[in-house]
């Protein structure tokens, strides 16, 4: 009887585990990642480090302002620093000279006087002299609040400065980060899944066979045409790698048309131009905000620095959300 509750047991607890077995859910393999997937986060890293490096020339620019504003209010705040000066000088001499004359009154002065109408008659000239007094006061008043304000208008102009430097620094630390994590994710993957991964992104390998580009935009076109396959590099402009503005503005230079490093502020530069309307060498912009910027080339295409993953290349008018076109020059 024994041996068989043993067996019963036994039985029961052989049964037990497998049941226990069965129950522990099996671990999936891991799976592979999609490729669709792994480019449209790769993509979207690229644009996001692109936004924050264009935002980054948005505030270098306006820093740039900055420092030209301070430079002209400083020189302001000498500048009233010496006028102020100036009629201070002119009230304590004043101030003294009256106190000089402050231990004789007016009636001994009249006594003492060898010609007493004389003296009166000199007194009209002393009204003057208080009146000249009262001015010098005012003025001195007015130059000190003129002082002031400068004074306010630099200290803000500084703290102003400041603000930017720190969110250039974030800006800067958004492109880095972005941009590792994006390299981070295209290293996770087999070797060959990521050669055609970046094979796959942006450009197109088909040059146009000629671009009837004319005047100052065919300088500017073949320069850009010439930097196929040149890397993208975040902030640079050449000689051998560019970002979106860089590029442009790049170009557009050897045509002697200063353009700003900043896609925004290139959207300000020039005439806005319809689709419809565009000509070869005309800036074409996409995003909103606006963060990338091309150069239409003709027949639907554009050339720009796409990305890390692709560099300079050509790629079709609308192979991103567009919003609109300047003509420089």
């Amino acid at each position: 009887m024994a041996q068989t509750r043993k067996r019963a047991g036994a039985t029961v607890l052989g049964l037990s585990a497998i049941a226990a077995i069965a129950l522990v859910p099996a671990t999936p393999a891991q799976a592979d990642p999609d490729i669709k997937d792994v480019k449209a986060t790769v993509d979207r890293l690229y644009h996001e480090a692109e936004a924050a490096q264009e935002r980054l020339h948005d505030a270098k620019l306006d820093l740039a302002d900055l420092r030209s504003d301070l430079a002209g209010l400083k020189s302001d705040q000498s500048r009233q620093d010496e006028r102020l000066a100036s009629v201070r000088d002119q009230v304590s001499d004043a101030v003294v000279r009256q106190l000089e004359g402050e231990g004789i009154s007016t009636v001994g002065q009249i006594v003492v006087s060898e010609d007493p109408s004389s003296f009166l008659d000199s007194l009209s000239t002393m009204s003057s002299f208080n009146d000249l007094q009262s001015s010098l006061l005012s003025d001195y008043d007015t130059e000190l609040e003129a002082l002031e304000i400068r004074r306010e208008a630099t200290d803000a102009r500084t703290t102003e400065i400041s603000e930017l430097t720190e969110q250039l620094s974030a800006e800067k630390e958004t492109v880095d980060d972005k941009l590792a994590e994006a390299k981070s994710l295209l290293a996770d993957l087999e070797a060959d899944e990521r050669e055609r991964l970046l094979a796959s992104r942006g450009g197109v390998s088909r040059m146009p066979a000629s671009v009837p580009a004319s005047g100052r935009a065919a300088a500017a076109v073949q320069y850009a045409l010439a930097q196929v396959g040149d890397a993208y590099v975040y902030g640079a402009a050449g000689e051998s790698a560019f970002d979106c503005s860089g590029l442009t503005m790049r170009a557009w230079a050897q045509a002697g048309v200063s353009l700003p490093h900043s896609s925004s502020a290139q959207y300000g530069s020039g005439p806005h131009i319809a689709a419809s309307d565009l000509q070869p060498g005309d800036l074409v912009f996409y995003y909103s905000p606006i963060s990338h910027v091309g150069m239409y080339i003709g027949n639907g295409m554009i050339v720009h620095a796409a990305n890390p993953g692709t560099g300079v290349a050509v790629s079709g008018l609308y192979s991103m959300p567009y919003v609109g076109a300047v003509r420089p020059g």
